[in-house]
């Protein structure tokens, strides 16, 4: 009868004796030893696993280094090639230098000045910005008289300006002081129809000062010099001027 292939290739290939370690094999039958292979096996392993945890407090320095080269931290801080997302967070060798000590490998201080770049910066400008309206509205309060009357004012400026200006051209001057100030100036002239009529007293009749007295300049912030003209014209309108 004729030897079966495909069973005689799926039959294991027997070992001789000297194929063995010897210190796997029994000196007295020469077969393996599982016992020690497995022994062998099991300390194998624990030095692999050891081998990638980090070293200890006690570790010598070789093996601190050795572990820190297999994780990719660089030998130095200088060695860290750092691509700059933004000018205002290049490297910085004080920081390298602590991040250095701290283990962080060229990937992970990357990561740090990325996240800088995107989470640091749009804060330091909303600071920034926050800062120099401060300082836009002190200037403005000083210029009105004090903060009190900046805030009293402020609102009339705002609805004239809504009311007579392309919304562009409003959002810009109200972003600045100077801006701020051209809108009072502006708004303190007036409408050239109202401006004409006050300044035509001999002309004016009861509609027109009504008008007027729509105006915020009389109602709101009794501007002494408009409340005047609005007085003067009803004086001389009924004859008591």
């Amino acid at each position: 009868m004729s030897e079966n292939l495909l069973d005689a290739a799926m039959e294991p290939v027997a070992s001789s004796a000297d194929d063995i370690p010897e210190k796997f094999r029994d000196v007295e039958t020469g077969k393996l030893r599982v016992d020690a292979l497995l022994k062998s096996y099991r300390e194998l392993e624990k030095r692999l696993s050891q081998r990638f945890a980090p070293p200890g407090a006690d570790a010598p320095e070789e093996e601190r280094i050795r572990f820190r080269r297999a994780i990719g931290v660089p030998d130095s801080p200088e060695e860290y090639a750092v691509e700059a997302k933004h000018e205002m967070c290049g490297a910085d060798p004080a920081i390298n230098a602590k991040l250095h000590a701290a283990g962080f490998t060229c990937e992970q201080v990357q990561l740090v000045y990325d996240l800088a770049a995107e989470r640091l910066l749009p804060l330091i400008a909303e600071a920034a910005a926050d800062y120099e309206a401060q300082k836009q509205v002190a200037k403005l309060a000083q210029e009105f008289g004090g903060d009190e009357q900046f805030r009293r004012i402020a609102p009339q400026i705002a609805a004239w300006g809504r009311a007579n200006l392309a919304p562009p051209v409003y959002e810009a001057l109200s972003t600045t002081a100077e801006g701020v100030l051209a809108l009072h100036r502006m708004m303190a002239k007036g409408e050239p129809s109202l401006v004409r009529e006050a300044d035509a007293p001999d002309a004016v009749d009861e509609a027109a000062l009504r008008k007027m007295m729509r105006d915020p300049r009389y109602w709101r912030s009794r501007e002494p010099e408009y409340v005047k003209r609005v007085t003067d014209g009803f004086k001389r309108l009924f004859g008591q001027g």
